[in-house]
Formats: structure tokens, sequence, C-alpha cells
């Protein structure tokens, strides 16, 4: 066990928690409407302490226990089984790297809020996510981290995929989920309604900023160099992303938006994030700087030529944001061409199928949408009794 690496990581994990509480919370919740913002930082602390549960109990044997059939962890982790304060993972206490990656677990379904704000029921939030993060993200992030079949050693042999902070495992899936739940729902009734409060989108994308310094830096597990070109790289992709959203804003419309700009600071993490452990900084300034112009466009695609009310470009954003992002390690010579595109192609089928079949299920069990007169009231009010401001709006 060593010291400075167990320091390290515990900031790390502080950080990545800080970016859905509250970073993430106020990031969407600045970008609905007034009479909606309660209902979105709900969903965010509700996911928190539901997921966190749930990891214990048995996402992360699943994800990361002592499995070896490449497809599974198996529950011989449940509930930290064989775990103490005393058991060692790498150079850091296991209980340790369980509070790390729970943090990804809590944060991975809670993107997905973003795609289904303003008109989703509450106990669908719950259901969806406890059965999605058990059976759509474990099982991925088992895969590719827990020595799973896409792996080294797995069916790309050697070299398996590189995905060095969650690509594929975090901004795939919840991009690709997030894409099919706002499908099934359906529009929003108010979808010219602007953003109730530019600035707490901007507080929230600068919590996000910052907290993703443990995200990616704190994904090589010490204290290393490593870790500090990753923190490096993160940051300038991100603020080149922003930059060129920015300019390709105003070019587009005549000017650049102060939410266009921090949507862009996502994009350009989110690109950066599975790249971050092998790029350098001249490669993370090329990442953001495609990532600002790719991911604006990808809006666009999404609800003019796809006609999905992804509200909150939850799958234009982080899903195509990691997916370039991912491909990019092997255009720059870090991986493997056949295994990243061929582990996009896998985790990319499996999480389209896994979510519809969850939300059929979920949806069954609790309903899916808010009727008409809840989603005019608006869900502060009408879900959960209370509300943030006099609405007039």
């Amino acid at each position: 066990m060593n010291g400075a690496d167990t320091a390290w990581i515990i900031v790390a994990t502080a950080l990545v928690l800080f970016m859905t509480l509250p970073g993430l919370a106020l990031f969407y919740g600045g970008l609905v409407r007034a009479r909606n913002v309660l209902s979105v930082l709900m969903h965010c602390i509700s996911i928190a302490c539901l997921m966190s549960i749930l990891w214990l109990i048995a996402g992360y044997s699943i994800a990361f226990g002592p499995g070896d059939s490449g497809v599974w962890g198996g529950l011989g982790k449940a509930m930290l089984n064989g775990v103490d304060a005393d058991t060692v993972s790498g150079t850091i206490p296991e209980v340790l790297f369980f509070a790390f990656q729970m943090t990804f677990a809590v944060i991975t379904p809670a993107l997905i809020v973003g795609a289904y704000v303003e008109r989703v029921s509450y106990s669908f939030v719950l259901v969806f996510s406890s059965l999605w993060m058990l059976l759509c993200y474990a099982p991925v992030a088992h895969w590719i981290w827990g020595g799973g079949f896409l792996s080294d050693g797995g069916i790309f042999g050697e070299t398996g995929v590189r995905d060095f902070a969650g690509g594929i495992v975090v901004h795939e899936t919840a991009g690709l989920a997030a894409l099919m739940v706002a499908f099934f729902l359906g529009s929003r009734k108010h979808k010219t309604t602007p953003p109730h409060n530019p600035g707490y989108v901007m507080i929230g994308a600068s919590m996000l900023w910052v907290g993703w310094f443990g995200f990616n830096a704190g994904s090589q597990l010490a204290a290393d160099g490593g870790a500090a070109m990753a923190l490096v790289v993160t940051h300038i992709s991100a603020a080149t992303a922003s930059l060129s959203w920015a300019a390709y804003e105003r070019i587009k419309h005549g000017k650049a938006s102060m939410v266009g700009l921090v949507t862009g600071t996502i994009a350009g993490l989110a690109s950066i994030t599975p790249a971050s452990g092998f790029v350098g900084p001249t490669e993370a300034l090329l990442i953001g700087a495609v990532a600002g112009v790719l991911c604006q466009e990808a809006c666009g695609w999404v609800k003019n030529l796809m006609n999905i009310d992804d509200t909150l470009d939850v799958f234009a954003v982080h899903g195509i944001g990691g997916i370039f992002g991912t491909i990019m390690i092997a255009i720059f010579g870090y991986g493997s061409i056949t295994a990243q595109l061929g582990s996009l192609a896998i985790v990319g089928v499996f999480t389209l199928v896994v979510t519809f079949i969850l939300i059929k299920i979920s949806a069954a069990i609790v309903g899916l949408r808010v009727d008409e007169d809840t989603e005019t009231t608006g869900l502060d009010l009408a879900a959960h009794g209370e509300r943030a401001y006099d609405m007039s709006s």
C-alpha cells in the first residue's frame, strides 16, 4: 500500500462525487424551466444515494468481482465480502478503489437525467436507473476495466480496447441510453422555453470541470507523472473545446452564448476522457478543437434529423464526445483501430438492447411519462410539493 497513491485517490473520489453533487445537478438544473429545477436536483441526489447502495450490494462485484467468465464478475464480492481495511488493490486499499469506482457508477446513470427532464415520472427514474446501473453499466465496466473479454488478452488479442477513464464505459453507454429513453418519452410540450438560469449552468459546468480532474487523473490510480499528464490534457481539451464551440456558434448564429461555451467545455471533457491516459497536450488540443464543433453539430442532428427531444443533449455531447475520443486513441497510434471500433460496436448494441428492455420493464412497473397537466404545472410542485421560484414562466 502506497500512502501518496492512497491520499490522491481519496481526493479524486471526493472530486468525482462533486461532479454529480452539486456539479451536474446545477448544470442540468439551470437548463430547464424554473418550475422543474427542483425535480432535476431531486433526480441527481436520489440517483447518487440509490446507486451508492446498489454498488455496495452487487454492482461492485458484478464489475470487479473474481468471476473468470469474461462477461461478469459474479457475486463473490457482494456487500464487500472479503474486503476490509487491510485488503489491497494495486497500491491502494481495495475499499478505496470500491469508493472511487462507486462515484463513476453514480454519475453515469445521472448523466442520463438530461435526456428526460421535465416530463418523466420520478418512480421511473429510480427503477430504471437501478436496473440500468446493475445490468448495463456494471457488466460493461467488467468487460473493459475488470478483466473481461474486451480487455487485454480478450477477443481482440493481447492489446484490448483502450478506454482510460470512460469514453465507452461511461459516455457511450449513458449517451445511447439517453437517446433511447428520449425516443420512447417523446417531445416535451414546452420545447422552446429557454434555460431559466444560465448562471447555474456556468457554475455547474465549472464544478464539473474541476471534478473531472479526479475523474481522469484519478483513473491513473497513482500519484505520479501519468496522473499529472492526465490532468493537464483534460484541462487543455476542455479549454480548447469551449472556445471552438463559442467560435463556431458565433459563425453560425452571429453570437456566442455562455450556455454554448460551457456546453463546449463538457464536450471537450467527455472527448478527452478515454484518451487522457495516453495522449499529450498537442493531441489534447486537437481533440478539444474538433469536439467543440462536432458535438455542436451533433445537437442539430439529434433534434432535427432524428427528431428526438434529448432535452439537454446528452447523446450529442457525452455519447458523440466519448465515441470520438475513443476512436482518436487509435488515430494517434495508442491503440488498435479494430479493438476501438469493435468495442464501441459491441457495447453500443448491448446498451441499446438492454436499455430498450429495461425501459419496457420499468414503464410496466411504475409508468414512464407524467400526464400533460403535471408537465404544464411543472414537476417541482406536482411531483414533490415544492417550488424553487414564484412561477410566472
